[in-house]
């Protein structure tokens, strides 16, 4: 279970850099999803940099599990109200799977370095 845990970290490190620098770059597609939204622009800029850092700490959390398990809840939280943004703003399943599909995943790390943790300290 510890290497597939691994994996999925970095599979989701990358895929939040890469989404994340999407939105930072200001990328067509992100900024047309988020006036569907109705969001302002800063705040695409705003998650991009939280999807960044969170990936930065999904890297760093190879050697430091607490950060990982700290980066992997951050961006749980993230990707929930991706999920919420992609139903309130009326875009039903099909465009909101991605965000469900990384919430699931980081939340799947997330339980992995927790009790991986938890075996630590007994």
């Amino acid at each position: 279970m510890k290497w597939v845990i691994r994996i999925l970290q970095g599979l989701l490190a990358v895929g939040f850099a890469a989404f994340g620098v999407m939105k930072l770059t200001g990328n067509a597609m992100q900024v047309q999803i988020f006036e569907g939204f109705g969001y302002p622009l800063g705040f695409m800029y705003f998650v991009g940099f939280c999807e960044v850092l969170g990936a930065i700490g999904l890297l760093i959390g190879f050697w430091k599990s607490r950060i990982a398990l700290l980066a992997s809840g951050g961006l749980v939280l993230l990707m929930a109200g991706a999920v919420f943004a992609h139903f309130k703003a009326g875009q039903g399943i099909g465009l909101a799977m991605p965000a469900l599909v990384f919430f699931i995943l980081s939340l799947v790390v997330l339980l992995g370095k927790r009790a991986g943790n938890l075996s630590k300290n007994v």
